[in-house]
């Protein structure tokens, strides 16, 4: 073999480790994914597959969102999406959350550890609460289908998200600035994505935050969300133009 066949053979075997190495990481990592209220874990398939692609093991979890309360669905929702990590052998677990999903996240982390935690990606969630839920909360009908977490998602500090206080891991947070429900849109700070303000969605102690044209139902399924939560995932930041 001449020295120029060498050295190219080299290069190609160097290459072939730089993707085995890749391969061996992102195997290595889970993504635990929790819709939001009144969702299902439909909701969060395109973002599921979006993750699978760049190679992430991924868990997306279907709970009775308006069935019990936010204690509850948080210990159910998250230790679920653990054992199934656990059982495919992933080093890392991250999260990514749409709407409630995050203070599920917050709470069990308030209360618990999780070992090999990695990043949790937030999407619109109502970090400070929702004004939507103060001014509605009363109204017949609310509680029978938002359920029973749906009205501890208020402003006041007695609801859950005010009980939670600063986050100490490293936490992204996309929130959305459009809206598609005027009505609910009436009740919110500007700007807001229909049922949470950009304000609502931050929390203390936050790594990053980004704001993106999107609305609440869809900002799950919205390509940006999706390209800046794999940043953030790989990297520990969105990015920013």
């Amino acid at each position: 073999m001449t020295h120029g066949c060498m050295r190219r053979f080299a290069r190609f075997v160097s290459f072939l480790a730089m993707l085995l190495n890749v391969a061996t990481v992102h195997a290595a990592d889970c993504v635990v994914l929790l819709h939001g209220l009144a969702r299902t874990s439909d909701s969060m398939g395109v973002m599921e597959d979006a993750l699978r692609s760049e190679g992430y093991r991924v868990v997306n979890v279907d709970y009775p969102s308006r069935k019990y309360h936010i204690e509850r669905l948080s210990i159910m929702a998250v230790e679920s999406g653990l054992s199934h990590c656990r059982l495919q052998e992933g080093e890392s677990v991250h999260f990514v959350t749409h709407s409630m999903g995050g203070i599920l996240v917050r709470y069990y982390l308030r209360h618990y550890e999780i070992s090999g935690l990695g990043r949790v990606v937030m999407l619109a969630p109502p970090n400070k609460g929702s004004e939507v839920v103060d001014n509605l909360e009363d109204v017949a009908g609310f509680e029978s289908f938002h359920g029973p977490a749906g009205a501890q998602l208020g402003t006041s500090p007695t609801d859950i998200p005010s009980r939670l206080g600063p986050v100490d891991y490293p936490v992204g947070i996309i929130a959305g600035t459009q809206s598609i429900n005027p009505i609910l849109s009436q009740y919110l700070p500007d700007p807001d994505d229909g049922k949470v303000s950009v304000e609502s969605t931050k929390v203390e102690g936050m790594t990053d935050f980004i704001a993106i044209a999107a609305t609440h139902p869809f900002i799950m399924r919205n390509e940006e969300a999706i390209r800046q939560t794999i940043s953030f995932l790989k990297s520990g930041s969105f990015t920013h133009n």
